[in-house]
């Protein structure tokens, strides 16, 4: 009987034992679980505080972008920046600049822009090349592309009028007027710059808004070597078409908008070095026309050398 007792007693203690060893490894596996969902908690936490960093970041970067191109921008009005030409010069269709032959400059312009796919490449070649251009920009797409539009005048280059549409057709007064003010004005809104120099798409004379750019004061801008890139020749043929005609005071056509421009992006190196192994250095066309008002006595005043024919309409 006391046998009995006996085993009953030990096994009572071991099933206590057993219950207890139960009960501390439920306890040791909340703890456990507890612990790793803390760890979890401040992953997500962690994690979060970087999303959070990152938002933050990219929030101060537009900020400060904003910043900088609203402190230009105000800059640029205050001092009353304007690419306005030489009295002169206003109303006057100009092709080329009357310079000495020894006067060694060329002015690079490029019409259409700006261009999401081209502009930017064009002007990180001439900012790596420290040349200004000079871009001729169509209305809508200074709309569309204003920061592309900001850059061109931030970094130094000349901005010019080019009218709303790009239309080659007859215009009436009125539809003429609203495509050069119309874009006069969005170029102003978008820079701070009051342009006064003209180019008429396609070259054409006769469609109304070269005449009303004229009655306007702005100084007509043609050409004296055209690239003809708006047709997209061959790379070595695009950068003959431009040294056939090529000459000091010349003003070189190439377009960085409108299309498909990477045969010019790619030529464009190129032409630069080329054009300095010839000794030439580049100027804008406002430089340019400064340069001529210096030999008073080159210029046939009121009258270009030669009137260009009419480029091909462009695609």
């Amino acid at each position: 009987m006391e046998n009995n007792k006996s085993f009953l007693g030990t096994q009572g203690i071991l099933i206590g034992l057993i219950g207890l060893t139960g009960t501390l490894s439920i306890a040791l596996m909340i703890l456990f679980k507890a612990k790793i969902s803390d760890a979890q908690n401040q992953n997500v936490i962690v994690k979060n505080k970087d999303i959070a960093a990152n938002v933050k970041t990219q929030q101060r970067l537009e900020e400060f972008k904003t910043e900088m191109l609203t402190s230009w921008q105000q800059e640029a009005q205050a001092k009353g920046f304007a690419t306005d030409v030489p009295s002169n010069f206003q109303g006057i269709v100009i092709s080329e600049a009357k310079l000495p032959p020894g006067k060694k400059v060329i002015a690079l312009t490029f019409d259409d822009g700006p261009w999401p796919h081209s502009t930017a490449k064009v002007l990180d070649i001439l900012k790596k090349n420290k040349i200004k251009g000079t871009f001729f920009v169509v209305g809508q797409n200074v709309k569309t592309y204003p920061d592309l539009t900001k850059r061109v005048v931030a970094e130094g280059h000349i901005i010019a009028n080019h009218t709303w549409h790009h239309w080659y057709h007859h215009m009436n007064a009125q539809a003429a007027a609203y495509e050069v003010a119309n874009t006069g004005d969005i170029i102003y809104q978008t820079t701070g710059v009051k342009t006064r120099l003209f180019r008429p798409p396609g070259g054409i004379m006769s469609n109304g808004v070269a005449a009303y750019a004229k009655s306007n004061k702005y100084a007509i801008i043609m050409w004296s070597a055209d690239s003809m890139d708006y047709a997209r020749p061959g790379i070595p043929r695009l950068i003959n078409n431009i040294f056939r005609e090529a000459k000091p005071g010349g003003i070189v056509l190439m377009h960085d908008g409108g299309g498909d421009r990477s045969h010019t992006v790619t030529a464009l190196p190129e032409i630069i070095s080329k054009f300095r192994k010839q000794g030439y250095e580049f100027v804008t066309v406002p430089e340019l026309l400064e340069m001529q008002d210096q030999y008073p006595h080159l210029v046939a005043h009121n009258k270009t050398k030669s009137q260009k024919p009419q480029k091909p309409k462009k695609p």
